[in-house]
């Protein structure tokens, strides 16, 4: 093995097949035994192709067309597939973003963990039982008898990630391949995850390569990164020296793209709310069998809340906490068990048809919110159908006014959902919520699915025609960094109930809740200086 490297990566280049178009360009890297190192860059800067290359896991569209790949001393490109299969789970192990797609949905638990076990070692059946529960209680699951039993959809997506970190550390690999692992999770349960893999990795001495969008949390864990762009390292360096002084211009804009705190504004709080949610409980009916009656489940318990003229209320919390129920509820989505909800002082039932025209909602996936057959001005004027008084030839040239007003010209007019990014979707789905000029609007997770600089630009838009407009807004989402950027009053939700609530300044700095803290500490707090670089401090942390 090479002195002091566990892996290197040297002049690494891969290409689309039969297009010869350059999707990884001269990568190299190295990473030391029992270091953490990362790899930051968005969506299609090939950061997620380069690492599959490491493992032989490239797709056959792609191919390697330079570099090399030296593991433990061994050329990867010169192992045969047997021991590359070997060497995939014993030495290298590989987490990635969704670990539903990692999980067989078909098999327990249990069987999946001991599968591994049982195919890279010698262990008997009772050991293996034995390792297994013990890592299952290691990774903070609370019944690991039940859980060899249970299959991974009876899982939350957080216990799934820490199952599936569990079936990887059993094998004690010497490298750890972490892809996105907690994108796909709220902020806390992110931490929990990262906590408990670096936890796990430096009790067995294991190196991990993080590779991840999400630059605080890159910065949280490693002590060095590099920077990819369109398939290249545009910066390399100690995680300290690059976020204090940035030498490319991406990584400058990779940082100055993180939320900061917004003005605070006056808002009037003496006149009658626009939206008035009274008392609200749902139940969800429960799982009926033939011989056992479902019992339902409570997701909301009798929560109320009231959102100003003008006003941008945040609803934030945990995955599981009601705050999309209670979305989906005052949009009329989602039937009310018990409550009521007033508009402008109304019972919705009142006149539904102008709420229906006044309240409007932006979903967290534009892709799945927006038809795939239609153009992107036909989905836009759709939602003006049923506005009165307006004939064909307004009613397109209002599309088109919306549709610049969010930054898409009129080339994008006749183009279909498929043939645009996510952030541009997540701009049509915008338009189409505006197009009637709603008094409110609901934006559930809007930019969760979002890379850092299109999320900032469509925050900056959002926030933009807020104060255009002058919408009422409850904004939910689990990220209190983008909460912190537009919002002017903060809820927090917990199984269903509002545990905390206040102005925003007032909840970032003066929290009452353990709850509130524990989400607030989760994420970073900023300082820009002067080099275009920032000072990374983590909240409520001495």
């Amino acid at each position: 093995m090479t002195e002091g490297k566990l892996l290197s990566v040297r002049n690494l280049s891969l290409e689309i097949v039969r297009r010869d178009v350059g999707v990884v360009k001269d990568v190299s890297f190295d990473v030391a035994p029992g270091e953490i190192f990362g790899i930051v860059g968005e969506s299609g800067s090939g950061k997620s192709l380069a690492t599959r290359a490491i493992v032989s896991l490239l797709p056959p569209v792609i191919r390697k067309t330079a570099g090399t790949v030296i593991f433990k001393g061994r050329d990867i490109a010169a192992i045969s597939e047997k021991d590359l299969r070997t060497l995939r789970g014993a030495e290298i192990g590989l987490v990635f973003q969704e670990p539903m797609t990692s999980l067989n949905p078909s098999m327990t638990i249990g069987r999946q963990l001991e599968e591994g076990l049982a195919l890279h070692t010698q262990d008997q059946a009772s050991t293996r039982r034995e390792k297994i529960l013990s890592m299952l209680q290691r990774v903070g699951i609370r019944d690991p008898e039940r859980a060899l039993t249970s299959y991974p959809h009876e899982f939350s997506g957080g216990m799934r990630q820490r199952i599936m970190l569990a079936s990887v550390m059993l094998l004690k690999p010497a490298l750890l391949i972490a892809d996105e692992p907690t994108t796909a999770l709220d902020a806390v349960i992110q931490r929990d995850v990262m906590e408990l893999m670096v936890e796990l990795t430096k009790a067995e001495g294991t190196a991990v390569l993080l590779i991840s969008h999400d630059l605080p949390m890159v910065a949280r864990y490693t002590d060095r990164i590099v920077v990819m762009e369109k398939g290249s390292i545009v910066e390399a360096g100690t995680t300290e020296q690059i976020l204090e002084l940035p030498q490319h211009p991406y990584t400058r804009k990779l940082l100055s793209s993180l939320p900061v705190r917004g003005e605070v504004r006056p808002i009037d709080t003496i006149s009658a709310p626009m939206i008035s949610a009274r008392n609200i409980v749902v139940d969800y009916p429960g799982r009926k069998s033939f011989l056992k009656k479902g019992e339902p489940k409570r997701a909301l318990h009798g929560v109320s809340i009231d959102i100003h003229e003008g006003e941008v209320v945040a609803l934030v919390g945990g995955s599981g906490s009601g705050k999309t129920t209670l979305g989906r509820t005052i949009a009329g989505l989602v039937k009310e068990t018990e409550g009521e909800v007033l508009f402008q002082g109304r019972t919705r039932d009142q006149d539904w048809r102008d709420y229906r025209l006044n309240c409007q909602m932006v979903f967290q996936d534009p892709y799945s919110s927006l038809d795939p057959r239609m153009t992107i001005l036909a989905l836009v004027e759709e939602a003006l159908r049923l506005v009165p008084g307006i004939d064909r030839v307004a009613k397109m040239k209002r599309a088109y006014e919306t549709l610049e007003e969010v930054g898409l010209n009129a080339e994008f007019a006749l183009r279909y959902p498929h043939e645009l990014s996510g952030g541009q979707r997540q701009r049509v789905a915008i338009a189409r919520a505006i197009a009637r000029r709603p008094r409110f609007l609901i934006a559930d997770e809007p930019v969760s699915a979002l890379d850092v600089t299109v999320r900032a630009q469509v925050l900056s838009l959002f926030s933009d025609l807020q104060k255009r407009y002058g919408f009422s807004c409850l904004f939910i989402s689990h990220d209190l960094g983008v909460v912190e950027q537009v919002a002017d009053r903060v809820i927090v939700m917990q199984d269903g109930r509002i545990i905390e609530e206040g102005d925003r300044n007032t909840i970032f700095d003066m929290p009452k809740q353990a709850y509130t803290r524990r989400l607030l500490s989760a994420i970073p707090a900023l300082d820009l200086n002067e080099t275009g670089g920032v000072k990374l401090k983590w909240r409520l942390e001495a």
